[in-house]
């Protein structure tokens, strides 16, 4: 069954997505995730979750929109948007991280998309702004890394629409 966020896609893209059988429990300043193995995962909203630098670590290529690949390690349970800002690569995350803009929009390989939690309606409809949307288009601040994902690639669009006239872009914090 599609959610009302994958109808409006739909009838605004004529584009489908993928729906996913997931639970997500929202809460004002977290989410709790049923992750891959079964078990409730908390999940941070503004500027991600907090992750040991000792955590275990996969392989991830950032596709630039340059044409450049840089392959970094990404910290299993942090974001993609904090991965990024810690490897210096150019994914804004105008909102630092709390699911108001699309700017830290990412494109994720079919066999990942698929075993991803199902995305919330405001990332939907944030995803919505958002210019390049594929079928596998996710916001990277919504997306923890998990084992699972050891050598993808995350293809960057050559575009963003950010809200911010001034050029500002956040830097972590």
């Amino acid at each position: 069954p599609m959610s009302q966020s994958q109808h409006r896609r739909i009838a605004a893209h004529g584009q489908v997505r993928k729906s996913h059988n997931r639970i997500m429990h929202a809460r004002s300043s977290s989410i709790r995730v049923l992750s891959r193995a079964g078990t409730l995962i908390n999940k941070r909203w503004h500027g991600g979750p907090k992750v040991s630098a000792d955590a275990p670590k996969i392989s991830v290529t950032y596709a630039q929109p340059d044409g450049s690949n840089k392959v970094v390690e990404a910290r299993v349970g942090e974001n993609f948007l904090q991965v990024a800002h810690r490897n210096e690569i150019d994914l804004e995350g105008a909102c630092e991280g709390v699911c108001a803009c699309s700017t830290c929009h990412g494109i994720f390989p079919i066999e990942i998309f698929d075993q991803l939690p199902e995305a919330s309606e405001d990332e939907e409809d944030m995803l919505d702004m958002a210019p390049g949307l594929t079928e596998t288009s996710r916001l990277c601040c919504q997306v923890t890394a998990e084992d699972y994902m050891d050598g993808m690639t995350i293809t960057l669009p050559k575009a963003t629409r950010n809200f911010y006239v001034d050029g500002h872009k956040p830097k972590p914090h």
